[in-house]
């Protein structure tokens, strides 16, 4: 039986065929005509003496169609002229296309159209390219009714390449996080980071963690769970910051030397919390959330987003004032500054992407002192409704309004973008110290549509590699935000590595899943039972 590796490889090197042929601008139906299907990991469910007048290839094409257009059977059969596209006699009734679906179609075949075809849908989406047929990103996110979302990811490896894959990117992870302990040291890092990895993936406690990996690993291999935690508060937050930097680097120079790497770069920059639930009394870094009534900590990233490998180039912890301590007030533009300053040491930056949290004169300015654009949405106050009055008198749906920033930093020229909201009816009111004339506005504004990866990316920390932890102590939490941190971004290599061996481009769809992934860096540190 061949390999779910290769079955869902075709499937994703089908998708980026049809992807490089969008880009050239060919038409929609001339893409699947001109698609070279691999079929030969897949099966046709009806025998070689079934009457069946339609083939196998352009069934296949048809449902791949369908998966990527949303069409219903019943549209479909009322456009006979796309039989030709597909290499069919005619359009199927809708009663053979469901047999098909259910009857002729296997889980396998079933897997690689729906793989292939939302790889593709989200790629299309991802780059803004113009294909009105393609159905919304969020019918893709979600299963639908007749097509089961696919639980395998679109790769295609051995298992031995995946392990030794995932081993390389591990290594470029790990080996620049030094805690400063005794060379005699009982136990090195690595069996730490080994510790640490395994309780991200088995998602529980550190105690609880450190027993089932001692049952695993052997009882003088791992250590106890309050050693564990002592080694931790070794790595004071400035060298684990340094450390991080380090492994951003050494990814970063693995990724350049097996493929080109867009530069400038687009990158987003947000902020995101860990729920706390304890006691206040001392701890400092604890803050309040929006809502006013929860507690977190909070840490700021600084991503790369767009058409290049989405890998995390700088963490922050963020300190602000909150009604149970003294602290000064938060000056989020320092945070800021620090984060592009670590991300410019390894790549150069373009554009800056910030949520409307970030939208203050003094983060203006910070940015255009680093000498890189930005992209803000800005918060609608009465000037801002004054002017959207008067659009909409006018019955204009973009303006443009010039302005300048004055703070101790300096100066400089800016622009406010009134454009159609693309979330909800109305305005939506972008900053940026670029400049953009009225009639490129709307488009330009799009590009803040890549800021929505950073969100996904938190999701994957704290779901798939952020371990559990109750402790009070500051120094533990950073390092498990950040050491979940480096395992995303070591999931971004594995994926962006494998992708290069089958000659995928880097991109922001994934073919291994994050918690694939988490199972793989295991996988090489615990032996099977």
């Amino acid at each position: 039986m061949v390999s779910r590796g290769q079955r869902l490889t075709d499937a994703f090197v089908a998708a980026l065929e049809l992807r490089k042929l969008l880009r050239k601008g060919a038409a929609f139906c001339d893409v699947f005509a001109d698609l070279e299907l691999r079929i030969e990991t897949l099966e046709d469910g009806y025998p070689e003496w079934h009457p069946a007048p339609y083939s196998f290839r352009g069934m296949l094409k048809l449902f791949l169609y369908r998966e990527v257009t949303g069409d219903s059977y019943r549209t479909l059969t009322r456009h006979p002229e796309l039989a030709d596209v597909f290499g069919l006699e005619q359009i199927p009734d809708e009663s053979v296309l469901s047999r098909a679906w259910h009857n002729r179609f296997d889980d396998d075949v079933r897997g690689f159209i729906t793989a292939s075809a939302h790889c593709l849908v989200k790629e299309i989406h991802n780059e803004n390219l113009s294909v009105p047929e393609v159905r919304p990103l969020e019918e893709v996110k979600q299963p639908s009714e007749d097509a089961p979302e696919p639980t395998e990811a679109a790769t295609e490896f051995s298992d031995e390449e995946i392990y030794r894959t995932t081993q390389l990117a591990r290594e470029h992870g790990f080996s620049s996080f030094d805690s400063g302990r005794a060379q005699n040291a009982t136990y090195e890092d690595t069996r730490f980071f080994e510790l640490q990895t395994f309780i991200g993936m088995v998602g529980c406690g550190t105690p609880q963690g450190a027993v089932r990996f001692k049952f695993r690993r052997g009882k003088e291999y791992s250590p106890h769970g309050d050693t564990h935690l002592r080694a931790v508060k070794q790595f004071d937050p400035e060298s684990l910051i340094d450390g991080f930097q380090q492994a951003t680097e050494r990814l970063l120079s693995v990724i350049q030397s097996k493929s080109s790497f867009r530069r400038p770069v687009t990158v987003a920059i947000d902020i995101t919390t860990i729920r706390y639930f304890g006691d206040v009394e001392g701890m400092p870094m604890v803050s309040g959330t929006k809502d006013g009534e929860g507690k977190a900590f909070k840490f700021a990233t600084l991503s790369i987003v767009g058409w290049n490998i989405p890998l995390i180039l700088a963490v922050e912890p963020v300190r602000e004032s909150s009604s149970w301590d003294q602290n000064p007030p938060n000056r989020i533009h320092r945070v800021v500054r620090r984060l592009v300053r670590r991300a410019q040491e390894h790549v150069p930056i373009e554009m800056v992407l910030c949520d409307r949290e970030f939208g203050s004169k003094a983060v203006y300015q910070t940015l255009s002192n680093l000498d890189v654009d930005y992209l803000i949405p800005k918060r609608i106050h009465s000037t801002e409704r004054e002017i959207i009055e008067t659009m909409n008198e006018d019955s204009q749906e973009v303006a443009v309004e010039s302005a300048t920033v004055h703070v101790n930093q300096g100066s400089h020229a800016m622009q406010f973008l009134y454009v159609p909201s693309t979330k909800s009816e109305g305005t939506a009111v972008f900053a940026t110290n670029l400049s953009v004339d009225p009639e490129e506005a709307e488009t330009f504004c799009r590009r803040y549509s890549r800021r929505w990866q950073i969100e996904n990316e938190y999701k994957s920390i704290k779901n798939d590699f952020l371990a559990k932890t109750s402790s009070k102590d500051y120094r533990v939490r950073l390092f498990y935000f950040v050491f979940a941190v480096l395992l995303h971004n070591i999931w971004r290599l594995t994926d962006f590595l494998l992708k290069a061996g089958v000659g995928g481009e880097m991109d922001y769809v994934p073919i291994l899943t994050a918690g694939e992934c988490v199972e793989l860096v295991c996988s090489a540190l615990v032996p099977p039972d």
